[in-house]
């Protein structure tokens, strides 16, 4: 008898410590959750969440890919998800499954290697165009005009990323962001280079810099907006009239998750529209909740750099999984770097 008695003592003294030792490791891009979703989640279900941020796909997966542990949660975008399916990265989540995702556009569910949503939940959208400085920059409306800055003497930086600088050559010259046609890519990349001049950097901290004036454009995400509507009169976020790339990042749980439970509550949790609506509101960027949309301000549902029109969504083109032809881009991008 007392030996059970013990052991239900013991039992009753570590279900509270084992409750709130539950914890949440999110590996995110910089700023790109509104904590409110972060802290909203711990006080309704005390789980505790922390939070590292990545610049890049590949940053993330090198990190991942090199033994680091502790993570459960990811946002790769739409190639990226393809890619760490493939490598065994991802675990098995059934959202597809889960009441609420219902409240998902279809049309969202992109990944090749997940087209059940068994993995991964579809988490944000948007486009990759310029936030520019109104003074210094003018009314620019295209990716012609961005470099006619650089051409003037005027500082324009573009995103340290080889898809999407690469990929703006390729808009540019009428080809697809996922062309694997080596000529194709070289020209691209011979665009950016006979364009070199005015860049200053491969960045993605422009936008301080372009508030500030010390950069005229920068080559930048939609969520610019969030900066835009506190500083309208300085400055200004649009997508080039060639056309611009889409992302979309997914939420994905990964095969090494030390807190796999918890890691599905969270993708329950964000299928709830209030919530995706709560995450565009600081984020502004699209979301593909359907529900959610009827619950953003205006002022964001009703920005055309937000939520273009079907024309302009038409001219944005979204990164496949390029495999072994990614090598083409490697190649292409240091010759990139070697030139500015």
């Amino acid at each position: 008898m007392k030996k059970m008695h013990l052991a239900a003592t013991t039992a009753l003294v570590l279900a509270p410590l084992a409750a709130s030792a539950e914890t949440l490791s999110i590996y995110n891009w910089g700023d790109y959750i509104n904590p409110a979703v972060l802290e909203a989640f711990t006080e309704e279900t005390g789980i505790e969440i922390t939070l590292d941020s990545y610049g890049s796909n590949e940053e993330m997966l090198a990190k991942i890919q090199a033994g680091a542990t502790g993570y459960d949660i990811v946002f790769p975008s739409v190639h990226m998800h393809d890619i760490m399916f493939q490598l065994g990265l991802l675990a098995k989540t059934d959202i597809g499954k889960a009441p609420g995702f219902e409240n998902i556009d279809p049309q969202f569910v992109r990944a090749q290697t997940d087209p059940d949503a068994e993995y991964c939940l579809p988490y944000a959208w948007g486009n990759v165009g310029v936030v520019y400085n109104k003074e210094l920059a003018g009314d620019i409306k295209s990716w012609e005009d961005f470099f006619a800055l650089g051409a003037a003497g005027k500082k324009i930086t573009l995103l340290d990323d080889l898809r999407e600088t690469i990929g703006i050559g390729l808009i540019v010259n009428g080809n697809s962001v996922n062309s694997t046609d080596p000529a194709e890519v070289e020209a691209a990349a011979d665009y950016i280079i006979d364009h070199i001049d005015g860049v200053t950097a491969f960045t993605y901290d422009s936008v301080p810099q372009v508030i500030s004036g010390d950069v005229a454009a920068a080559h930048w995400y939609v969520g610019a907006n969030l900066y835009v509507s506190e500083n309208p009169d300085t400055i200004g976020y649009m997508i080039p009239k060639e056309g611009a790339t889409m992302y979309q990042e997914d939420i994905c749980v990964l095969e090494s998750a030390p807190n796999k439970d918890a890691a599905k509550k969270f993708l329950e949790f964000y299928l709830r529209p209030e919530i995706a609506a709560l995450n565009v509101e600081q984020q502004m960027n699209g979301t593909p909740n359907l529900p959610a949309q009827k619950l953003i301000p205006e002022e964001i549902a009703g920005n055309a750099t937000i939520y273009p029109s079907q024309d302009v969504m038409e001219k944005l083109q979204i990164f496949e999984d390029l495999g072994r032809d990614l090598q083409l881009y490697n190649s292409e991008w240091t010759r990139i770097k070697t030139a500015q």
